[in-house]
């Protein structure tokens, strides 16, 4: 499910759009922030339907409040600015002409406008004096927000109303409001201009022409560049360009249990964000199944060891609607989705899973996240639900059918074991006792042995073994048969986390403090036994592999495969916490992460391994690599940045900016300078010299009201454009002393070299209606200069056609994280494009591809954008959902990637992209289920309009494969 993004602005989803039509109508649209909900056990439906009632109420009184706060922040920077810029002009003034001060006064309060992007012409008296106007100058500042969105009076965005602090509360609540103004220096009268059914009137005060996009009700003025002849004939259109899933990176270790495992295909199954991932360690190749909309949290291998179910969190999308959990079946082999089960039925999520084995599989049993644990049994092939039971308000950790007998369900968690006897639709509930036994805090797993025996590990380190007893029936009923311990094994120094039956009868046992692995023989007695080294973490799954061999997931999000003679090999690893930092090397195919975890990973792109890694002393924000690739600098969340070396990971040199958190370095295009943006609302600027391995501070750009965001450099050193949390966008002259250039359409035309600030002409029609602001974390312009790569908070991937500068303009949206996206980058060569995770940790690599359509026979052509040659283990078809199935089993199939087999490559092929675009159609006509109508399936993501529509590749792109 999306998180918040860790800026200043909280991301409440309160926020609106409204248009312009000559008045300005508000059109609010206020979506509720589903990202966490909370429920009390003790109180009931009604009062907890009042209690989120209120909780919304302050939310948004809460919201309204930060929204002034921004708004009159915004004001007070204006006027502390055009104070500067008065106070500059009437000393130049009097200098130079004394006897001539009144125009040159006026000159700077009309400059003054310009600066803060105001489009209304200053009307002054050649009377004035300096004291006059500093006074206008303050006011027209004070009230510059305020007057630049309401324009005349003739022209309010508002009703009239005595409450002006209401009206300032809904400009603040207003998001993204865009016009476009022309200046005509010898005509003095009013334009009328219409774009994208906005509409405006406005004074000509301004150098050319200017696009304004409001935020929050702050204006941002973006100025047309001079080689835009007409913006009316600008137009956006969804790029050739797309991307295919190729490598995930990582494995969600930390906070799930019992997800990993190994298939007949010699595959290893886990799921990382809300990606299922194959892996064949001796090929180095993955696959991948994409039907999920959120995070996986489990995951259950039928007895078939084909067919898979896993079972995902709820969420919500971008425009607040809930996404449902639910449990989707499918098929290892063609990555197909057999059955969605539960859409409305459980609650937060789905917490654990098993088929069933007595009955070849038939049945799925299912623990929800819900306060009572709810427990339900279905016929999966049929999506009927059987039965359906309250377990426990205690947290329930494992569920598991008996392997023999068909009847029997076993359940187990926090102090406590159940034993469910199902029948029909009903379940019983037979409570373990534990008597003489030591009661242990929690019951971690479940096992059984040959004899149809049960065995528990827990938190106390001790195996005990339920053994069934028959007791005296009760008149009118059969015989009644009870679990009753009869026998204790201590196995691990503190808890047994894991149980492993395998395939000869014998027993692997996993610990959590102690990090051992144990072998049992059939009379449970020790044989072998290995430790885990300390920096994998402490155990969370273990799994039988190939031969003697067995796959341990770990806490520190590691998957092990090792032997008791031979130790551990590495086999998948990852971040530990919130991942943010991203920069991929110069000229080779490598790419560097850090993250809150401290540590700074360099993985190879191509392999799809990791290169070296190396724990920092703080946790890394964001890096970026000197254009010679030999060091990279690397910012962290206490103001000091580290230089290391590329190669051996060694520290070059430690400085320290300030005592806030660092959101971005940049080294300019010949390594010679590198600027460094502060959340102390600072960039500081220093000389590299020695190929990146000596630094000298050079200045200080101040003038940012809020903190630093995003910035580029021009090629020839001389410029940085920067945006900042309060929506600005600035631009520093560096040779003249880190100078703010006060005249923003003197920049209109500068080159950048890279392109990743998120407001800006060229780029501000990424930004989607109501957003407010933080809802695009990265930006990233393709060094061809054709696409832009977006990251935004609702787990999305964009690619928009570059330039970008039409509203509302179409994209590829792509999903496999469930996290805010926090950065995105391309590779050297634009072959691929990496994107990284926040709250999932997880590192995702994308392939470029572009389509061409050839019109002689209507096929479409699949070209590799990389320049270096794509191994054939890498190459693979997509399966075409035929034209016959259903809608729902067409999103299915669609949200699926993975190869095929190779003989079906020639005959499959040309289907898959002939059909491309009429399943593209099919997908944005359909509609949902009428059963089924609060769960959105992933290919009904669509925007509205179809002409400005976003695209969703997973799902109508039959979906990539690696």
């Amino acid at each position: 499910m999306p998180y918040k993004s860790p800026f200043a602005v909280p991301k409440h989803k309160v926020c609106s759009f409204s248009l312009q039509l000559h008045l300005f109508h508000d059109k609010s649209c206020d979506r509720e922030n589903c990202k966490s909900t909370f429920c009390d056990d003790s109180i009931s439906a009604a009062s907890t339907s009042d209690v989120q009632d209120r909780l919304s109420a302050l939310e948004l009184r809460v919201q309204q409040q930060e929204d002034e706060i921004t708004v009159l922040k915004a004001a007070l920077a204006d006027v502390l600015r055009r104070l500067a810029i008065s106070e500059d002009h009437v000393a130049s003034v009097r200098k130079s002409a004394p006897s001539k001060g009144q125009p040159g006064l006026r000159e700077a309060i009309s400059m003054s406008c310009i600066t803060n992007g105001s489009a209304g012409s200053r009307k002054t008296s050649h009377s004035s004096s300096v004291s006059v106007a500093r006074k206008e100058t303050l006011s027209s500042a004070a009230k510059s927000i305020k007057r630049t969105l309401t324009a005349e009076k003739s022209h309010s965005m508002w009703d009239n109303s005595d409450d002006s602090r209401n009206k300032l509360l809904r400009a603040a609540s207003t998001s993204k409001l865009i016009s476009k103004v022309a200046k005509n220096a010898e005509k003095h009268k009013d334009v009328i201009v219409s774009q994208a059914k906005m509409s405006t009137r406005e004074k000509n005060s301004q150098e050319g022409e200017y696009i304004k996009m409001f935020m929050r009700g702050r204006p941002i003025t973006m100025f047309i560049p001079s080689d835009v002849e007409n913006y009316d004939d600008i137009r956006t259109e969804l790029p050739p360009e797309k991307l295919k899933l190729e490598w995930v990176y990582g494995y969600r270790g930390r906070d799930c249990r019992a997800n990993v495992y190994l298939l007949p295909t010699g595959e290893i199954v886990y799921f990382i964000a809300s990606v299922v991932v194959l892996f064949n360690y001796e090929e180095r190749t993955q696959r991948h199944y994409l039907g999920h909309t959120d995070c996986v949290k489990c995951l259950a291998v039928h007895p078939d060891k084909i067919r898979i179910a896993t079972g995902q969190l709820a969420g919500v999308d971008k425009d607040g609607r809930p996404l449902q959990p639910h449990v989707r079946v499918w098929d290892s082999v063609s990555l197909m989705t057999l059955q969605v089960i539960g859409l409305g039925t459980f609650e937060r999520g789905v917490g654990c899973l098993d088929f069933s084995k007595a009955d070849s599989g038939s049945h799925l049993c299912v623990i929800d996240d819900s306060n009572e644990h709810m427990l339900t049994v279905w016929d999966w092939q049929r999506k009927s639900k059987v039965a359906e039971i309250k377990t426990t308000n205690e947290v329930v950790l494992a569920v598991e059918f008996h392997p023999t007998d068909a009847n029997t369900i076993i359940t187990c968690g926090k102090s406590h074991i159940f034993f469910w006897t199902w029948s029909g639709n009903s379940l019983a509930r037979k409570q373990g006792i534990f008597g003489k036994y030591e009661k242990p805090k929690f019951v971690q797993c479940l096992a059984f042995l040959g004899n149809g025996d049960v065995l528990t590990g827990d938190s106390g380190g001790i195996m005990l073994i339920w053994s069934k007893t028959t007791v005296e029936s009760t008149p009118g009923k059969g015989p009644k048969g009870v679990y009753q311990i009869s026998r204790q094994i201590k196995a691990h120094d503190g808890s047994v986390f894991t149980l492993c039956q395998m395939r000869n009868g014998m027993l692997l046992t996993g610990g959590g403090k102690d990090r051992k692995i144990i072998l049992w023989d059939h009379d449970l007695n020790p044989e072998r036994e290995i430790e885990v080294p300390d920096q994998y973490g402490t155990i969370r799954a273990v799994a039988e592999g190939k031969a003697d061999q067995f796959l341990v997931g770990t806490s520190r999000n590691f998957i092990l495969r090792g032997t008791f003679n031979d130790g551990f090999q590495v086999e998948v690893q990852g971040h530990t916490d919130e991942l943010w930092g991203l920069a991929t090397h110069p000229f080779k195919d490598l790419l560097l992460t850090c993250a809150q975890d401290r540590q700074v990973c360099m993985w190879n792109s191509v392999d799809h391994t990791l290169e070296w890694t190396r724990l920092l002393d703080e946790p890394g924000h964001c890096a970026d690599f000197h254009p010679s690739g030999t060091v990279v600098a690397i910012g962290t969340h206490s103001g000091r940045w580290f230089v290391l070396d590329a190669e051996t990971r060694d520290l070059v040199s430690i400085h320290t900016d300030g005592n806030e958190q660092l959101s971005v370095m940049r080294y300019s295009v010949d390594g010679t300078l590198l600027s460094v943006g502060s959340h102390d609302n600072f960039i500081y600027l220093y000389i590299v010299t020695e190929n990146g391995r000596k630094y000298s501070r050079y200045g200080k750009c101040t003038g940012h009201s809020s903190y630093i965001t995003h910035l580029d450099w021009s090629p020839d050193n001389k410029y940085i454009m920067s945006n900042s949390g309060d929506y600005e966008i600035l631009y520093w002259d560096i040779p003249s002393g880190c100078k703010l250039i006060r005249n923003r359409s003197d920049c209109k035309d500068i080159d950048w070299t890279t392109y990743t600030c998120v407001l800006g002409f060229q780029v501000f029609g990424v930004w989607p209606e109501g957003s407010d602001g933080t809802d695009i974390n990265a930006l990233v312009r393709s060094h061809n200069r054709k696409v832009i790569a977006v990251a935004d908070d609702f787990c999305k991937v964009h690619v928009f056609q570059y330039p970008c500068s039409k509203p509302k303009a179409p994209s590829h949206k792509y999903s496999a994280h469930s996290s805010h996206v926090t950065n995105v980058s391309f590779t050297h060569n634009d072959g691929h494009l990496i994107s990284t995770g926040g709250k999932d940790m997880s590192i995702i690599q994308w392939r470029l591809v572009e389509k061409i359509t050839l019109p002689q026979n209507d096929i479409v052509v699949e070209i590799g954008t990389t320049k270096a040659p794509i191994p054939a283990n890498e190459s693979g078809v997509e399966s075409p959902a035929p034209l016959s199935q259903s809608f729902d089993e067409m999103a299915q199939n669609e949200s699926i990637t993975g190869s095929s087999l190779t003989c079906l490559e020639s005959n499959l092929e040309q289907t898959v992209e002939a059909n491309e675009e009429q399943s593209e159609e099919q997908s944005e006509g359909s509609s949902l289920d009428p059963g089924e109508p609060s769960y959105e399936e992933p290919s009904n993501e669509t925007s509205e309009e179809h002409s400005e529509s976003t695209v969703t590749e997973d799902q109508q792109d039959n979906s990539p494969v690696s």
